[in-house]
């Protein structure tokens, strides 16, 4: 606690000024550091601004305080390590913030008083949205873009040149004439609201963490050591200013002259720019600015005021780290404090479960509030993509989201309201902890998350009603069913009338045959009305026969009995199952040959799946497969609801821990990760319960389907509701069965043939590929895990835990050798 913040600086003792200033200069650099480094503020725009007023006004009132290493002197932080570094020819400094009418006006006659103008000559300025992005400096030798670096500390920035040639906005080459030899344009990288909420979009969707804010997803998109990342992210640019540019290069006297060249050239240019003949002015353009703020399509924090002729900005200079002729005129923070009423789980179309605040409504920024993001599940619970708290703590737990909360809301991008901080002090007694669902509220589904995911998503799939059309259209594309007349348009057409809900659907559409003509007859119709809005061209009122033909309903239905046979490979993929693409389809198809082979093996699978206090403790950090199921193995025999919370509990986890031989890191990650020593052997008790049984272990160990793919499958086959859809297709239809294998060569009647083989570590005279071809060319099934049917594990350099598990099950260990001579290729 600071005993110094509240305090009036003019109250402040010499020594407790000191302190404050050191405090501030601390905390100030931390900011920055998260700002300008990592691409995460944790502190809203105003209230960092507050801390730099104190600490300048400080340093005002007591001058000794102000070293050559003052905040004052200086801008941003320095770059990043991981970049190669660019020395700025002209420094990139800061802008000095003004936040009230008041401060303007002052400006502006300050001006006028260096300059000595009188009060009725003629001043102009310019006025400019200030862009909430990453300021970048980009040098143009000969109008060619020959390097492109980031602000950093204002003297020396990141060099992200290879980044900034993919995007668009800016030329590789500048148009036009009188372009000086040496040129650096200075602009800000930003992205633009639409393409904001895409980007997180596909985020969400993918599993990966979402962006605050489009000041973040910009500056950490430019700082990608990947440029192809960089590439794929929808990034823009304004130009405003320039540093080093040749002896005489200048294409204008005015700042306004200049930043019409820029346009000349082919840079892009902000058309809010204006220029202004007085303070009063300058306000005007500020207050229209601020009332068009969520209409841009991009992030603003304000308006730069600059005097336009370059001779005054000259006479005028700088003063520490800001340009005397310039100054930000700052929009008020949009944050607002309401209570959290309840919390909305909205479905998307690919099961994602989304959380949704519903709040008191609250007006931000100048619009209602009353539902914002809460992004998902650990967002709620307080904890960040590291594992590590993002609120703080209360009694050593993260700072958790409850219902009855009072929450402060931020218009992240003037687009996406978010809950950005819980008010704990305002907290009430009966704030109820929110349990994240773990059934999808659309279906009634499981709902899971995968490893390393923050998303949780329905398994719900062709049956959930959030994500049918997406999954219809997925069943009858090119790559599963194949049935011509069902494109997208089609699907979502029938899915409205109320014609199609399961795939089961498309097979009976013939028995509603007028209803599907009605339906397409409607929309031909639409078409037909928003033909006649566009041309003025009359449409026809009715059809002939050859026009009902026309239709392609017969045809569809057609294709659609065409398909009552399909092959067990397209089936598979075509149920959309999560992590099921082709490939593992066909290795299914392969080795259970039948949907009657293939669904026995689901229905001994699903039971078998590991659970998720089993999938917790392989994801701690440090801990890892072989140490995971060490401490599972060490748990034999005991049972941790007959442990007492003292030296009982205490001396039982030690043995725990010597017995799975544990080390420091480890230790410390399994009791950071469950609590007290009783909950550490509750939950690893939990985990021994929840590990996989050997029907998933096989499921799993088919080649091309893996762990991941397999619990997939077996959440999908544990749903009632699924295997009812599979009953009601499969009375539709045939799934024809997979050809058998070709007959194995003579060789293959040895040793190898029939036999099950896990090859594990770095073989020397083969690949692993043609290890897997030549075993499955003499007979043999190879198999991507080991469990009690494996035959042989053929361990090469660097083996893992399949070597430890083959020795546990006693399953036969070979040499890459021995396996060359038992195959009869040694």
């Amino acid at each position: 606690m600071n005993p110094y913040a509240d305090i009036d600086i003019e109250k402040l003792t010499a020594d407790e000024a000191a302190k404050e200033h050191a405090r501030l200069g601390e905390e100030i650099a931390g900011h920055d550091r998260r700002y300008y480094q990592d691409d995460a503020p944790t502190v809203s725009d105003a209230d960092y601004d507050a801390l730099r007023r104190r600490y300048e006004a400080i340093e005002a009132a007591f001058p000794e305080l102000r070293g050559i290493d003052s905040l004052s002197e200086k801008v941003g932080a320095a770059p990043a390590a991981k970049f190669a570094k660019i020395r700025h020819a002209v420094p990139m400094l800061s802008l000095g913030n003004a936040f009230a009418d008041e401060e303007v006006e002052e400006f502006v006659a300050r001006i006028r008083r260096f300059l000595g103008l009188a009060a009725d000559a003629d001043l102009v300025f310019t006025a400019e949205p200030k862009i909430d992005g990453l300021s970048c400096s980009l040098r143009y030798e000969k109008g060619v873009l020959v390097s492109a670096a980031t602000r950093g500390d204002g003297f020396e920035g990141e060099d992200v040149t290879a980044n900034v040639r993919t995007i668009a906005d800016i030329p590789e080459r500048l148009a036009g004439e009188m372009i000086p030899e040496v040129f650096e344009v200075r602009g800000e990288v930003y992205m633009g609201h639409a393409d904001f909420a895409a980007l997180n979009g596909r985020q969400q969707e993918a599993g990966k963490p979402v962006f605050a804010n489009p000041r973040n997803a910009a500056a950490g998109s430019l700082r990608q050591l990947d440029p192809k990342i960089t590439a794929s992210r929808p990034l823009r640019f304004f130009a405003y200013a320039w540093g080093e540019v040749s002896p005489g290069g200048l294409p204008a006297a005015s700042q306004s002259g200049v930043i019409e060249a820029f346009a000349r050239w082919g840079l892009p240019t902000n058309e809010l720019t204006v220029r202004c003949h007085s303070a009063a002015a300058l306000l005007a353009h500020y207050r229209m600015i601020g009332e068009r703020r969520a209409e841009l399509g991009y992030d603003i924090d304000g308006v730069v005021y600059k005097v336009d002729r370059l001779d005054y900005q000259s006479e005028l200079g700088f003063i520490s780290r800001s340009p005397r002729w310039a100054i930000a005129h700052k929009f008020p923070a949009q944050r607002a404090v309401t209570q959290l009423i309840g919390i909305e789980i909205q479905v998307g179309r690919t099961g994602a479960l989304t959380p949704v605040a519903k709040l008191a409504p609250i007006t931000v920024g100048g619009v209602v509030v009353s539902n914002a993001s809460l992004h998902n599940e650990d967002y709620i619970a307080g904890i960040g993509g590291d594992g590590a708290p993002i609120r703080g703590t209360v009694d050593g737990r993260p700072i958790d989201i409850r219902i009855g909360d009072f929450v402060t809301i931020q218009r992240a991008g003037d687009v996406i309201p978010q809950v950005v901080d819980v008010v704990l002090e305002r907290r009430p007694a009966d704030a109820a902890r929110y349990v994240f669902p773990h059934v999808c509220p659309a279906c009634g589904s499981h709902a899971v998350r995968d490893e390393g995911e923050s998303v949780r998503r329905c398994t719900g799939g062709l049956i959930c009603p959030a994500q049918a059309v997406e999954r219809i259209r997925h069943f009858v594309a090119r790559d599963a069913l194949d049935i011509e007349g069902l494109g997208d348009e089609n699907v979502q057409m029938l899915f409205e009338a109320g014609l199609l809900r399961t795939p089961a659907d498309i097979f009976r559409l013939h028995r509603r045959g007028e209803e599907v003509r009605k339906a397409f007859l409607a929309q031909r119709e639409e078409r037909a009305r928003l033909r006649e809005i566009e041309t003025g061209q009359a449409r026809k009122k009715v059809l002939t026969e050859e026009e009902r033909q026309f239709l392609g309903i017969d045809k569809l239905f057609a294709s659609i009995d065409e398909r009552r046979e399909v092959p067990l490979a397209r089936f598979v993929y075509g149920l959309g199952i999560r992590h099921v693409g082709e490939v593992t389809a066909k290795a299914l198809a392969r080795t259970y040959r039948s949907i009657e082979a293939l669904r026995a093996a689901l229905e001994a699978a699903a039971p078998a799946v590991p659970g998720e206090a089993w999938m917790k403790l392989l994801g701690l950090r440090s801990v890892g497969k072989i140490k995971a199921e060490a401490l599972a193995e060490a748990m034999d025999g005991i049972d941790p609801s007959g442990i007492d919370l003292g030296a009982n509990a205490e001396a039982t986890l030690r043995d725990v821990i010597a017995r799975a031989r544990l080390n420091a890191p480890q230790r410390v990650a399994v009791r950071a990760a469950y609590g007290t020593d009783a909950e550490v052997l509750a939950a690893l008790a939990e985990a021994r319960r929840q590990m996989p049984g050997e029907a998933f272990l096989d499921l799993a160990g088919v080649p091309d389907v893996g762990e991941v793919a397999a619990t997939s499958l077996c959440e999908f086959y544990a749903e009632a509701h699924n295997q009812s859809l599979l009953d009601q297709l499969l009375a539709e239809i045939r799934v024809t069965p997979a050809e058998a294998p070709a007959e194995a060569p003579a060789a293959a009647s040895g040793a190898v043939s029939g036999k099950t083989v896990v090859f594990t570590g770095a073989l020397e005279k083969l690949t692993r590929d043609e290890a897997k071809a030549m075993a499955e060319r003499l007979g043999a099934k190879v198999a991507g895990s080991v469990s009690r049917k494996t035959d042989y594990v053929v361990a090469g350099a660097d083996a893992g835990s399949k070597l430890a598990k083959a020795r546990e099950l006693g399953v036969a260990v070979l040499t890459e050798d021995e396996w060359l001579a038992l195959a009869g290729g040694g």
